[in-house]
């Protein structure tokens, strides 16, 4: 399989934040983006933006988990477009720096840039959504595995990494299992002003 051409992202003004789902990325991407004056893109709203052009109710909270959002990721199963719609999308965001990307492919797709993976446990994970998505934690588990074998296998057959299993890009991997949201926004906090911002940019 032909790899998809890498596009360069300057380490001091880009962030990639990945993490399953329930992992409290999104949440945490938006408020690491406020505190460092990025630009936030989600590649998970661009593809919802997409799905609600195809006729989609998106409106719902925990739509990805919903049965509209397990029937479009089926859709995505079978038509590679939307994801490389959005990819493209995410690289020339990434391209002009100053960018913090909320995304699953990102970590792979570009160049430079300081990436952060969020790991939980399926267990922890299933619990937060099941809260977030009021269902029972049966539910959310059951949910939670049908739409991570699927969306691994959009990733493998794309691009050939195994969403959850491949952690060769990622810079730093935080196990958030025992932390709190706040607990979890300090620590990257203190990683990111020592490892991607230097003093004099923080000031400036």
């Amino acid at each position: 399989m032909q790899k998809e051409k890498k596009c360069f992202a300057n380490k001091t003004t880009v962030l990639c934040i990945s993490g399953m789902a329930g992992t409290g990325k999104s949440t945490l991407s938006k408020k690491l983006a406020e505190k460092y004056s990025l630009k936030y893109y989600s590649g998970g709203d661009a593809l919802k933006a997409l799905a609600k052009d195809e006729g989609y109710e998106v409106s719902i909270e925990g739509w990805w988990e919903s049965p509209t959002g397990l029937k479009f990721l089926k859709e995505r199963s079978n038509d590679s477009k939307f994801d490389k719609q959005v990819d493209d999308k995410l690289i020339g965001f990434a391209n002009q720096g100053n960018a913090l990307l909320d995304s699953w492919t990102m970590p792979w797709l570009i160049e430079g840039g300081f990436k952060i993976w969020l790991q939980a446990s399926i267990e922890k994970r299933a619990a937060r959504v099941a809260v977030r998505d009021k269902m029972t934690t049966k539910q959310a588990f059951e949910v939670l595995k049908e739409k991570e074998v699927r969306t691994k296998a959009i990733y493998k057959e794309l691009y050939g990494f195994e969403l959850g299993n491949d952690f060769k890009p990622f810079d730093l991997i935080l196990d958030t299992d025992n932390l709190s949201a706040q607990e979890v926004f300090l620590v990257l906090c203190k990683v990111i002003d020592n490892l991607v911002f230097t003093d004099e940019q923080l000031t400036s």
